[in-house]
């Protein structure tokens, strides 16, 4: 039966009589005008504590990176959800125009992310930042790297990973590492970005003294769209993390050369500051929200900030859910409503649907598994080169179901557009194999389900849940739900 994008496909609802304690299901509806008092486990934690975040930098009188004369651009630059920048205004360019910049380094700082870019200043949202060409400086220590990235005006992403400018391959594990470049000293470096190279695909190349690396757009992402309006120092705009000192110098950007003699007046944006941030990781912030992002009809939503778990540790797992259970897997499940995606980093997961209070959040030493056991519902992550994906997802007490992603299941862009979707579950029969079904705004994506679903399997829990393995967040929130109870 094919899936409709509104709720209409809740009546009739089909009842299911089951023997031994499940009871039948029925339909609940929640449209949050008021505070549900779900069940909640560490879904607005204290822990990670908040965050001094100090961001100071720019225009600087001083010779850190090796200049023809003193005065440079730089300083001190930490990573946070909170955009900052100093950069110089440039003539609207797109992925068919060629750009270039170049000029001098020094990262003197021992811990830093940063990234040194083209962007757009009115599209600054998480990492990867939409509308950015970027060399990415990151230091922890003794180790410093430099990577090649980008992203497209519609969130898709690529780099030159798993090979920073040149690598070299641990003879113990085979793992292949970038070959690191030295702080406290002066590097020239240079960032190019040619739209007719990789057969016209676009290619992006970076230089670091004699090392360089060729970053190749993926075949499509040109198409995407893009519109870069800076070009200067841009912070890695993720969570809370430590920051370091980066300086740059006879910056010259498409042929024009700054020598930072005097004061530039470029561009400047929150880079100079100290505040308190909560958007730490992974400080959970998720629950009933007095807010209106998804469309609902009326203030009240179910959301926030939302960071993958991690099971090994139960400060790190959390959920917040409806007691709608016990449910069985032999049962038909149908949920529904309205999504916003606001912010989405890569390396970040949400899942929602039906889970088990208990089952769902063992602690366990075990990492091969990102699913929850007990879990069915949807998820949207990645991976990072295709954007953000709403899609079928499945764990019961074994492997987790694999989604194959061909044909692909529906984008979302954390652009806070609101959208309608739906999950519906048929059970296995002897004849037929199980399927769950998702659909984003009428986009449909379909999950098999063969004989691995543990048949014991039960949800006491309809909301949100963290996944096994850590990662960063996304904002994220909910509306006008419609889903299955068994009371």
């Amino acid at each position: 039966m094919a899936l409709r994008s509104s709720h209409a496909f809740f009546a009739p609802l089909m009842i299911l009589m089951l023997a031994g304690p499940f009871a039948a299901a029925e339909e609940r509806t929640q449209n949050f005008d008021v505070d549900p008092g779900w069940d909640g486990r560490n879904n607005h934690s204290t822990v990670p504590e908040v965050r001094t975040m100090v961001q100071e930098f720019g225009y600087s009188n001083t010779s850190h990176a090796g200049g023809k004369s003193a005065g440079e651009l730089g300083g001190m630059i930490t990573p946070a959800g909170e955009p900052a920048y100093y950069a110089r205004p440039i003539t609207k360019k797109t992925y068919d125009d060629r750009m270039m910049a170049s000029g001098t380094l020094n990262c003197t700082g021992r811990h830093f992310n940063v990234l040194v870019c083209f962007f757009n200043a009115n599209t600054l949202k998480e990492w990867r930042t939409p509308n950015t060409i970027a060399l990415r400086l990151y230091g922890r220590g003794d180790v410093f790297y430099a990577y090649v990235e980008y992203a497209t005006g519609r969130w898709r992403a690529g780099g030159d990973s798993p090979r920073p400018f040149a690598v070299t391959e641990d003879p113990q594990t085979g793992r292949k590492t970038p070959i690191s470049f030295a702080s406290n000293k002066v590097h020239r470096w240079s960032l190019t970005y040619d739209p007719l190279a990789n057969n016209r695909h676009g290619a992006i190349t970076a230089t670091i003294d004699d090392e360089s690396a060729v970053c190749n757009l993926e075949p499509g992402h040109k198409k995407d769209g893009g519109e870069f309006n800076h070009f200067g120092l841009l912070n890695v705009v993720k969570h809370a993390d430590t920051g370091g000192e980066v300086w740059l110098d006879d910056v010259a950007v498409d042929g024009q050369t700054e020598d930072f003699s005097r004061d530039p007046r470029w561009d400047e944006f929150q880079n100079r500051r100290t505040y308190v941030t909560t958007d730490v990781r992974p400080r959970f912030d998720f629950g009933y929200s007095a807010t209106n992002h998804a469309g609902g009809q009326r203030v009240g939503e179910l959301g926030g900030l939302m960071f993958r778990g991690d099971n090994r540790d139960p400060a790190k797992m959390a959920y917040y859910g409806d007691g709608i259970g016990p449910l069985s897997i032999q049962q038909t499940l149908r949920a529904g409503g309205k999504i916003s995606l606001r912010r989405a980093n890569s390396d970040s997961t949400t899942l929602f649907g039906f889970f088990d209070s208990k089952e769902s959040t063992i602690v366990s030493d075990d990492q091969s598994q990102s699913l929850p056991k007990n879990f069915l519902g949807i998820a949207i992550e990645g991976p990072s080169r295709h954007g953000f994906f709403v899609y079928p997802a499945c764990r019961t007490d074994g492997d987790a179901y694999r989604f194959s992603f061909e044909p692909e299941p529906p984008r979302i862009l954390p652009d806070g557009s609101s959208h309608d979707w739906t999950l519906q579950y048929t059970p296995p029969t002897p004849r037929r194999k199980g399927r769950i079904t998702v659909t984003l705004d009428g986009k449909g994506a379909n999950l098999n389900l063969d004989g691995r679903v543990n048949p014991a399997a039960q949800f006491d829990r309809f909301g949100l849940i963290t996944t096994c393995i850590d990662g960063n967040g996304q904002g994220i929130y909910f509306d006008d739900l419609s889903y299955t109870s068994a009371n």
